[in-house]
C-alpha cells in the first residue's frame, strides 16, 4: 500500500468533494459523517477481458472528476477484474492529485468465491485447493459457493484491500448473507452471521473498514413466510450482540428502481410490534441505503409511461428518469448505476443538475404511476 491509500474517506474530506460541485443541487446527502453523492458508480457488468478493464479505468476516474465520489464493487465482479481496475483509477486519481483519499468512499463485498480473472476449468477444485486445504473453510461452510467464516473473509478482505490498493475499506458489505439460508437452520445461520460480524468490528478496530453491512437481493424485499426472508431488526440486533450500541453495522444495499418497489411499497420489517418497509427501519435505527439495480441493468429504458416521463420533463433519457426516481426516494442515500464507459457517466451524472423531487412530489408520482 503506498502513502495515498493510507487513510478512508472523513467527514472533512467527503465535504471539501461536495464543495467543489456547487451546480449539483442536492446531488450529496450525509450519511455517517460522510457526504455521499447521490449517485454511485457500479462495476458488476461486462466481460472479464482487459477492454473492459480500460474502460472501467477510465469511466472511474470520469465519473470522480464529474462528482461521482461512491464507488460500489464486490471481489467476485468480473472474477476481480473490476476491483482491480478501481484500484488502478484511485491510483491515478490519487498519485495526480486530482482527488484525495479522504474525498471518495469505497465499497466493496465479500462472500461469494471470487476465482481469478476468468471461471476456472474446475470450479470445485479451485475452491479445494484455495480454501478448504488451506483450511480457510471446511467443506460444508460453502453453500453454492458462497462462505462468511472469519478466515474465509478475512481472506477475502485481504485480497480486496490489494486488488483495490488501499489500507482501508470504507463500506465492507456481507455479500447475500441470505444464501446461507438455502441449506441451513435459522440458528446456526446466526451463528455464522455472529461470528462474521465479530470478525468485521475487529477489522474496523484494526483500521482496515470504517463500517460494515449486508449487500442483498432478495432478503430485504420478499416476505416473512419466504425462506430467505431476513428481518433487519435481527440483523442489528446480532450486531449489538457483538459491539453494543456502537456497531458499525451501519450500511444496507437493495435493488430499488421503477419495477422492484419493495423497498419503499411493503411493510414486511417489523420493529417494536410494528411493521414498515425497509426504508423505514433503516431510518429509524440509523442505517444508511445503497439502492442497487437502478436501470435493471438497462431494462428500465425504453419502457417508462408516457405519464410517469411527464413528472421528469427536465429530464431527457429514460436512464436520467429511473436515477431520478430512484435517489428522490425518501430513504435512498445514493443510488447505484452500473457504468462502464464515459458517456454513461456523462448522461447519469448530467441527472444530478436537476434537483431530485421532494417528499410530496415524490409521493404525487407514486400514486400516479
Amino acid at each position: 500500500m503506498d502513502r495515498h491509500a493510507a487513510c478512508g474517506a472523513t467527514p472533512q474530506g467527503t465535504q471539501r468533494y461536495r464543495d467543489r460541485f456547487p451546480d449539483l443541487p442536492g446531488h450529496f446527502r450525509q450519511q455517517q459523517g460522510w457526504w455521499l453523492s447521490s449517485i454511485g458508480i457500479g462495476t458488476y457488468l461486462g466481460e472479464p477481458d482487459a477492454e473492459t478493464d480500460a474502460r472501467y479505468v477510465s469511466t472511474v476516474e470520469h465519473a470522480v472528476a464529474r462528482g461521482i465520489n461512491v464507488i460500489d464493487t464486490a471481489i467476485n465482479y468480473r472474477f476481480q477484474r473490476s476491483e482491480r481496475s478501481i484500484g488502478i483509477a484511485l491510483n491515478s486519481l490519487f498519485e495526480s492529485g486530482r482527488v484525495r483519499r479522504d474525498e471518495v468512499v469505497v465499497a466493496t463485498k465479500g462472500g461469494y468465491v471470487p476465482f481469478d480473472g476468468a471461471w476456472p476449468a474446475d470450479p470445485e477444485q479451485s475452491i479445494r485447493e484455495q480454501y478448504i486445504d488451506t483450511r480457510l473453510a471446511r467443506p460444508e461452510d460453502f453453500v453454492d459457493m458462497h462462505c462468511m467464516t472469519p478466515e474465509y473473509l478475512w481472506h477475502q478482505l485481504d485480497r480486496s484491500r490489494r486488488n483495490l490498493g488501499l489500507d482501508c475499506i470504507d463500506i465492507y458489505y456481507v455479500h447475500n448473507p441470505e444464501a446461507q439460508l438455502d441449506a441451513i437452520p435459522r440458528d446456526e445461520f446466526r451463528k455464522r452471521l455472529r461470528a462474521a460480524f465479530q470478525f468485521l468490528e475487529e477489522c474496523v478496530d484494526q483500521g482496515w473498514i470504517q463500517y460494515y453491512g449486508t449487500a442483498t437481493w432478495n432478503a430485504y424485499r420478499t416476505a416473512l413466510r419466504s425462506g430467505d426472508y431476513l428481518s433487519l431488526d435481527d440483523v442489528l440486533a446480532v450486531a449489538r450482540d457483538v459491539r453494543g450500541i456502537h456497531h458499525h453495522c451501519r450500511f444496507v444495499q437493495l435493488p430499488f428502481n421503477l419495477a422492484m418497489l419493495e423497498a419503499l411499497a411493503v411493510r414486511y420489517q417489523r420493529a417494536g410490534g410494528e411493521s414498515m418497509s425497509l426504508l423505514e427501519i433503516a431510518q429509524r435505527f440509523g442505517v444508511t441505503v445503497m439502492s442497487s439495480a437502478t436501470l435493471l441493468q438497462a431494462r428500465l429504458i425504453g419502457q417508462l409511461p408516457a405519464a410517469l416521463r411527464t413528472h421528469f420533463s427536465a429530464l431527457t433519457t429514460d436512464a436520467q428518469r429511473a436515477i431520478q426516481f430512484a435517489r428522490s426516494a425518501p430513504g435512498v442515500a445514493t443510488a447505484l448505476v452500473g457504468m462502464s464507459r464515459v458517456d454513461h457517466v456523462d448522461e447519469n451524472i448530467a441527472t444530478a443538475t436537476v434537483a431530485p423531487l421532494d417528499e410530496a412530489a415524490f409521493k404525487r408520482l407514486l400514486t400516479q404511476r
